[in-house]
């Protein structure tokens, strides 16, 4: 009998032991921002107009002969990189297409940089200014910098309503991972024990596809 008790405390402690080592393999994974199964586009429209999620836009194109380098605050456009016309017509259209689809959206988050703003207000019609989506290094020295981003992601949305935050591509590869999303393209999230998951990714060209799914031409 003692040795079929320490046989089987044995073989529960090697199967202790064995979840831990594949839950701390999975912790300390590297994490990659795709969708751990992407949703078809039918499926993720109906979720979309549901509610619940975060969805985190890279602002849309912008003059990379531009840069940030020789302004003085977030309110001197003419000295930051700034939304090409190519850009503003992408954010028109985006915008137009959420209001087709009928997706529901509340608070509208952006980083305090031209572009950013100008992004939200013509998708969204309006920009809530906000340091902690604000644009800043893929990787900093700081390991906090993009705590409150985190937060953000992982805290969960009502159903009814869907979060906006228009921000910067190396903020959301910091948090999320690789690969960069493009300009324009937007993350759906959706916050998951006090962690966060991607359900979906939206490039400037995939709202046509969204709206074909719904029979909207």
């Amino acid at each position: 009998m003692a040795k079929s008790a320490s046989a089987a405390l044995l073989a529960g402690l090697i199967f202790s032991l064995s979840a831990w080592a594949q839950s701390t393999a999975q912790d300390n994974a590297p994490r990659r921002a795709l969708p751990s199964r992407a949703l078809p586009p039918a499926e993720l429209l109906s979720e979309l107009r549901k509610g619940g999620y975060v969805l985190y836009f890279r602002h849309a194109s912008t003059d990379f002969s531009q840069n940030d380098e020789r302004m003085k605050n977030y309110e001197d456009c003419p000295r930051q990189r700034n939304l090409t016309d190519k850009g503003r017509a992408e954010a028109r259209s985006i915008g137009a297409s959420i209001r087709q689809l009928g997706i529901p959206y509340g608070r509208v988050l952006a980083s305090p940089f031209c572009r950013t703003m100008d992004t939200a207000r013509l998708v969204f019609g309006r920009a809530e200014k906000l340091q902690e989506v604000r644009g800043g290094p893929a990787a900093s020295a700081d390991s906090d910098r993009y705590a409150a981003l985190r937060r953000i992601l992982a805290t969960p949305v009502p159903r009814g309503t869907n979060l906006a935050v228009v921000s910067h591509g190396n903020p959301f590869i910091s948090v999320a991972g690789p690969p960069y999303l493009a300009e324009g393209e937007a993350a759906v999230v959706r916050a998951v024990s006090g962690d966060f998951e991607l359900v979906g990714r939206i490039r400037p060209e995939d709202w046509d596809t969204l709206k074909r799914s719904a029979g909207i031409r």
